[in-house]
């Protein structure tokens, strides 16, 4: 029974698993699966990736170039770019993009290319699981259909899952190891299995009743934050509206022990997860005539800060009785967020690119990001000094990294425009608060 063998595997470790994908999602997997003493095959298109891992170098800031050198070692993670490697794997986790299209309706291409290859190489006693963001029946609809089509029979042949993917990227406390999992299945069996696999790498694995329930649970999270940060947003401008300190506010309601949760206002919406996830949650009820009013609400909120901040850079230039045109513009910070190296969707590249639209001249400093591309420009990261910072007409704080140093910036910057509440505590007529 296939069932039964592949819970034997689970249980003495002697299963391969497999994780399609190695990047911020996938990586952290295949060293979690393979420290936990499974052996491990990731695959990736990338080419340059396979080669960086296989020499024990690691991209991914989470994870240590010591981490892959030992895994390497003892042969615990094998890397490729081969797809017929699937054929030798028990378990497979799918870790791949799932962007939005320019029109903002969902991308799962990169899934479909993962089971179409899956489909090539399925065997029977082999289990599925979709880890990468989608909306609910995904994994149903879509994945399933192609899988069976083989003649195998799902819950008893092969088995197939989905796992949401919970990374927070340079997190200190909460990493793959010991965040909750929450596993759903197509059939009771394929969670069961699920759950028994992910239970021998992580601490808490959380069962629910079918693939989209677990689909749904994914997009409730990041939908809940993307929904509260785009009404902070909004009370930030009904705040400067009614000439309140919004910072102090969000402070003192903090100081509740229940009923309130905090969320803080800022310059928009990056990353992988939150500024995409309601999108594919809003486009499959769009599909069902249902209008989800309040993630559009607050897609419109947040996509309007970067805009908010311009016209704050605008305000601060006017001070000085100066405009955009050449006006010299530092951006402190273009990942979406503190102490790491990602851009995606960051609101950075909205305001670098209005600015630029304005015919400001616009550089940056962000040590995570060392080059940026904005449409036909090449950007390099500037070394911060007080050469820099006295020659710009506003320094802008998007990304709060760590290693900015406030008051030195104050002192140096002739005009601020502070996104991050970095500036608090210090009163001064050339600081402008978001």
């Amino acid at each position: 029974m296939m069932r039964q063998l592949l819970q034997e595997k689970i249980s003495s470790r002697t299963l391969r698993a497999g994780v399609i994908g190695l990047g911020y999602v996938g990586l952290p997997l295949a060293t979690t699966l393979a420290t936990a003493g499974f052996h491990v095959t990731g695959i990736d298109v990338d080419a340059h990736k396979i080669e960086m891992i296989a020499g024990g170098k690691s991209y991914i800031p989470d994870i240590t170039d010591k981490t892959l050198q030992e895994l390497l070692a003892t042969e615990r993670l094998h890397v490729t770019t081969d797809w017929a490697e699937l054929a030798r794997c028990d378990v497979v986790s799918i870790c791949v993009p799932t962007p939005l299209r320019k029109t903002r309706d969902p991308d799962i291409s990169y899934i479909l290319s993962a089971t179409q290859h899956i489909r090539e190489h399925l065997h029977a006693g082999q289990l599925i699981i979709l880890e990468s963001t989608t909306y609910p029946g995904t994994t149903d609809e879509v994945m399933l259909p192609e899988l069976a089509a083989t003649g195998l029979t799902v819950g008893e042949d092969f088995f197939l899952a989905f796992s949401p993917e919970r990374i927070n990227p340079g997190d200190p406390h909460y990493d793959t190891h010991n965040t909750p999992k929450v596993v759903g299945g197509i059939t009771p069996a394929c969670t069961e299995l699920a759950q028994a696999f992910y239970g021998v790498a992580i601490q808490e694995v959380h069962t629910v009743s079918s693939a989209r329930a677990a689909e749904m649970t994914k997009l409730l999270e990041n939908t809940f934050r993307a929904v509260n940060i785009g009404l902070v947003n909004e009370i930030a401008i009904i705040c400067e509206k009614l000439k309140i300190n919004v910072w102090e506010v969000i402070e003192a309601a903090t100081t509740k022990p229940f009923g309130f949760m905090r969320f803080l206002p800022g310059p928009g919406l990056g990353g992988h997860c939150i500024p995409v996830d309601p999108h594919y949650l809003s486009w499959k009820l769009k599909t069902l005539s249902y209008t989800a009013r309040f993630i559009e609400l607050a897609a419109e909120v947040n996509g309007s800060m970067p805009q908010y901040v311009v016209n704050k850079i605008s305000e601060a230039l006017n001070e000085q009785r100066r405009c955009f045109h050449h006006a010299t513009i530092l951006v402190l910070g273009v990942a979406y967020k503190a102490n790491v190296g990602d851009v995606r969707e960051s609101p950075a590249l909205d305001i670098m690119q209005a600015l630029f639209e304005r015919k400001a001249v616009v550089l940056y400093n962000d040590e995570y990001v060392p080059t940026l591309t904005l449409h036909d420009r090449t950007l390099h990261s500037q070394v911060l000094s007080s050469g820099l910072l006295q020659a710009a007409d506003c320094v802008v704080i998007v990304t709060d990294h760590q290693y900015y140093d406030t008051s030195w910036i104050i002192q140096e910057a002739r005009c601020i425009v502070d996104t991050r509440n970095m500036t608090r505590g210090f009163a001064d007529e050339k600081i402008f608060q978001l």
